[in-house]
């Protein structure tokens, strides 16, 4: 009996696909100062000052606003960072996570 040699990189399809990227969104609220939303973007977030003070202009006007855009994991780790530090000193702010499209 003779065998026969068989390359696996034949047989399969070569995909790659990036990870899904998901938008973490802040929701304005009447309790959430300003300053601690700065102060989110800035520590967490790592935006500079000019840019936080912009986006939470945003979400003050608008009702919410995007604060970046991550593979998924690390947008729940930066949710969960947000959240608990929020709810430490009081504040109800709201995070929500969305598919990048």
């Amino acid at each position: 009996m003779s065998e026969v040699e068989i390359s696996i990189d034949e047989k399969i399809k070569r995909q790659t696909k990036e990870p899904s990227k998901y938008k973490v969104v802040f929701l304005n609220d009447d309790k959430t100062p300003m300053d601690w939303v700065v102060h989110l973007l800035t520590d967490i977030f790592k935006h500079s000052n000019s840019v936080a003070q912009q986006i939470t202009m945003t979400i003050h006007y608008e009702g919410s606003g995007v604060v970046g855009v991550y593979a998924h994991e690390i947008a729940e780790q930066k949710m969960s960072e947000t959240v608990d530090a929020s709810r430490e000193r009081g504040f109800p702010l709201g995070v929500t996570l969305e598919p990048d499209e």
